[in-house]
């Protein structure tokens, strides 16, 4: 009986020490570090239109933020990709865009300052037009802004893309660039230069793999 006890009691202190355990590991916070993409292709223009505007293929790319790369479009109706491309349309896997359960938000403030996602905050799913993504289509709506008098996209500062993936984990977006190279074109750029150099995203994400809501 003596025996049982002392079992019991030690099984009842493992218990604990694993629970202990359980939950010290939940409060452990995993930093992550920012990543750079760079020149990320999304529907490239191909040249002038009748219209004089410019024309594409019209396709999307679509990228891992889990995997940091590329996605094939034959994988669009998958949860492979989070985040997709198109001009300076940004689709999120799920709503009407894709099979996940991926939304997202736009933050007003500086990317680093951007810590922990605020528990108050609402991720818009994709709904099928340009006045319901996630993520608004439309200069000064979202991300950036389009001069029509130089015709130049830029990024507007202080604005964080904060994403839900395809899967649930959680990442925050800053959009650097539109333009190949990585800088926005100066006003006195090339009409060839601001034609062919555009829709090349440069942009830095921090991924967050263990489903908290802390950079």
């Amino acid at each position: 009986m003596k025996k049982m006890m002392t079992k019991i009691a030690m099984g009842l202190g493992l218990s604990i020490a694993l629970v202990a355990c359980t939950k010290d590991e939940e409060t452990i916070v995993v930093p992550v570090s920012a990543i750079t993409v760079k020149d990320l292709a999304a529907d490239t223009v191909t040249g002038l239109g009748l219209d004089g505007r410019p024309k594409s293929a019209g396709t999307t790319t679509y990228y891992s933020l889990v995997d940091n790369k590329e996605v094939a479009s034959t994988d669009a109706a998958s949860t492979k990709w989070d985040i997709a491309f198109s001009s300076t349309k940004i689709l999120i896997n799920g709503g009407t865009s894709g099979p996940g359960i991926g939304g997202a938000f736009v933050y007003v403030g500086l990317f680093d300052a951007l810590k922990t996602i605020p528990a108050d905050s609402n991720f818009a799913t994709d709904n099928g037009n340009a006045a319901s993504f996630a993520i608004p289509l439309g200069s000064g709506r979202a991300w950036y802004t389009y001069d029509g008098l130089t015709t130049l996209v830029s990024p507007i500062a202080g604005r964080v893309l904060v994403i839900r993936t395809a899967t649930g984990k959680f990442a925050k977006i800053e959009i650097i660039s539109y333009y190949k190279g990585g800088v926005t074109l100066p006003a006195s750029a090339s009409v060839n230069d601001k034609l062919f150099k555009q829709r090349y995203y440069t942009f830095r994400y921090a991924y967050q793999p263990n489903g908290s809501k802390t950079f």
